[in-house]
């Protein structure tokens, strides 16, 4: 029996969310920067400085796609997906979180690479584990920077308030990831509950946070990304010949705290106008900090987006079955089927 719900049809949705983005559209032009002087922000960019900093993007994503096949290696049983494969998966992600609302690109990924394992049925929720280990991950390097940039920036009220309140949300969530990971129930039925059993094999995706070794390399790589997209974004200023290091990293930081949720395609115009505001302390223009976030969700679009496509293309997938891509990972396994939250490698005395 069919359950009721918002209906599928592609028309009925468009219709739902149209006034939304005319809304949204309306009130970035009407209460945006002045866009003459936006556009002309442009004329003097040293376009050299922008291929750099696409470079450096490039860089920050291959090393956080292999941050997650660390995290991967902990919790799947061989034979493990080949590193392509992953950085395949990572970068249709990164597509539907930037063209798509919501954070739908961790879910597209978990159906990208699930497509290719033979561990059969149920690896989904271990799949979304890992994904949440790798994100949680950031929370090493985001813990860094706050530091940085509270000692060297000028940051807004408004600014200072949503810091503190990711801040806590990040520590707890990780503090409940570790412990989570602990709790090794050795062989859950699916006779005691669809919901225990999907958790179960959640935390058998967060088991990398209880492995130093393959944790520390996917700290140090997820760090790692976060310094090459500061140094992205420390480019793009340069390109506009304006910024120090201390601008970069608040610039980097409010920009990541303004698209935790997409509420829209990107959250264009909420990006550019949380870049730009901060930097009017320092003397740059509303209209230059906006061209600047303008460019600087360019350098982000064209490796997520272009890479996106590509490998979205190799996969044989099209943007439309991207978005039905997060129902593919609600598939479990049978109800006589058994989830044992240490992998193979653990079981038999490989440490990681």
């Amino acid at each position: 029996m069919r359950r009721p719900g918002i209906p599928r049809s592609p028309w009925f949705r468009v219709t739902l969310v149209l006034p939304f983005f005319a809304l949204s559209g309306l009130l970035i032009w009407w209460r945006g920067p002045d866009w003459g002087a936006v556009y002309h922000a442009f004329d003097f960019v040293e376009w050299r400085w922008i291929v750099v900093a696409v470079v450096l993007n490039l860089g920050s994503i291959v090393v956080r796609a292999l941050a997650w096949q660390l995290v991967l290696g902990q919790a799947l049983d061989p034979p493990l997906p080949r590193f392509r494969r992953t950085f395949s998966a990572f970068c249709v992600g990164l597509l539907g979180n930037a063209a798509l609302p919501g954070r739908v690109g961790e879910l597209a990924r978990v159906a990208v690479l699930r497509r290719t394992l033979p561990h059969g049925r149920g690896t989904s929720a271990t799949l979304l584990g890992t994904v949440i280990a790798h994100r949680l991950f950031d929370l090493v390097p985001v813990a860094f920077l706050v530091l940085y940039v509270l000692s060297t920036a000028q940051i807004p009220h408004w600014a200072m308030t949503s810091l503190l309140i990711v801040a806590i949300l990040g520590a707890a969530l990780f503090a409940f990831a570790i412990v989570s990971a602990r709790r090794h129930h050795r062989a859950v039925r699916y006779e005691m509950g669809r919901l225990r059993a999907v958790l179960s094999m959640a935390r058998q995706g967060l088991l990398v946070m209880n492995r130093p070794v393959p944790a520390a390399g996917a700290i140090l790589c997820q760090t790692a990304g976060w310094l090459l997209q500061l140094a992205a974004v420390y480019t793009v200023m340069n390109a506009f010949d304006f910024g120090t290091l201390p601008e970069a990293a608040l610039v980097l930081l409010l920009m990541n705290v303004a698209t935790i949720v997409p509420l829209w395609p990107g959250n264009f115009g909420l990006m550019q106008a949380a870049v730009a505001l901060p930097l009017t302390r320092y003397g740059v223009a509303y209209s230059t900090g906006f061209a600047f976030g303008l460019a600087l969700q360019g350098v982000e679009a064209s490796v997520g987006i272009g890479f996106g496509f590509v490998f979205l293309a190799r996969e044989g997938l099209s943007f439309a079955t991207l978005r039905g891509m997060p129902d593919a990972t609600g598939e479990l396994p049978d109800d006589e089927a058994e989830v044992d939250e240490e992998p193979a490698r653990a079981r038999a005395g490989v440490s990681g």
